[in-house]
């Protein structure tokens, strides 16, 4: 399943592809955004089909009034702008039009985390798994590499109700086969069999966790690594096995700590296999503007990081 390959692609290349592809096979999707196609890529689907592409320009709450006046006419829509945009600004026309009536509307938000850089803290979205885990009926879907994005847009475009699917700014790393992979919405997908810990991750903090699991193991420490690309509905059965081996779960994020994945474990452990939980992610702060890689490091979201926080926790000398 997994590839040991060190290229990086563009997440946002990947939607802007597949978006492209999907709109030859079905004629009922429609794109809409909020004047920002180039960085979204949703531009590549505006220039095969124009006639249903729609930039409603700096004006995310009505683009999202506009997806679900669509959805009702029966129109399958992706929305998309940066996840601060998507998110805080529309939390009430997501939940009271989207959620509230069950619309066939897909926001995939770009620039999620805290690796949107030196556009800073006004920018960086910290909360947005928070936000849209808690409105009813939205699934919400973090992908870690382009094979992931690819599949997971032909998903949504076939699955019918509201979803938030949020992509990073930056390339990463090619991690699955995708002619071995395939994206499963009901369960976490194991990466790596260990006895001593278990990692849950996703997005592109999945490669950082990869790569400190080796380092652990280079010191005896064997890891159950689980990826969780689907934040809500949370299906937990995969990490209940894994905690009721090992004890000790940590859950590595770009957001924050307050509301996403490693929420989603303590709800679920906490009922079915409580368990000592450490999350590492962005703590009850704001970002900052700062180069990615330096912001990584910054907030512990690096392998370096992560291994050191992990030994800490393990209290290994």
């Amino acid at each position: 399943m997994l590839i040991n390959s060190e290229e990086k692609k563009s997440p946002r290349n990947t939607y802007g592809e597949t978006l492209v592809e999907l709109g030859a096979k079905n004629h009922n999707i429609v794109v809409l955004d909020a004047d920002l196609s180039c960085s979204t890529q949703t531009a590549k689907f505006a220039r095969v089909y124009p006639d249903r592409f729609f930039n409603c320009g700096i004006a995310e709450q009505d683009m999202i009034c506009t997806a679900a006046g669509l959805a009702f006419g029966g129109k399958t829509v992706f929305a998309s702008t940066f996840a601060m945009f998507a998110t805080a600004r529309c939390l009430d026309q997501i939940r009271n039009t989207v959620c509230y009536s069950k619309l066939d509307v897909k926001i995939v938000a770009t620039h999620g985390g805290i690796t949107v850089g030196e556009d800073g803290a006004s920018h960086q979205a910290l909360e947005d798994i928070a936000y849209m885990r808690a409105i009813p009926e939205m699934k919400v879907i973090v992908p870690a590499d382009c094979t992931e994005v690819n599949q997971i847009i032909e998903y949504a475009a076939k699955t019918k109700g509201p979803m938030y699917i949020r992509i990073p700014r930056t390339n990463l790393k090619n991690l699955f086969d995708p002619e071995k992979y395939k994206f499963n919405p009901t369960s976490g997908v194991k990466l790596k069999d260990g006895k001593d810990i278990t990692i849950v991750s996703n997005g592109e903090t999945l490669a950082e966790v990869l790569e400190a699991s080796k380092k652990l193991q280079e010191v005896g420490i064997e890891t159950d690594v689980i990826h969780y690309p689907v934040v809500k509905p949370f299906h937990s059965a995969a990490l209940i096995a894994s905690a009721q081996k090992t004890k000790r779960v940590v859950v590595v994020e770009n957001h924050s700590v307050i509301g996403g994945l490693g929420s989603a474990v303590c709800e679920e452990l906490s009922i079915y296999c409580p368990s000592k939980v450490y999350r590492i992610g962005t703590k009850d702060t704001f970002g900052q503007s700062g180069e990615q890689r330096q912001l990584m490091e910054f907030y512990g979201l690096t392998d370096k990081k992560i291994y050191e926080k992990i030994i800490k926790f393990m209290d290994v000398k």
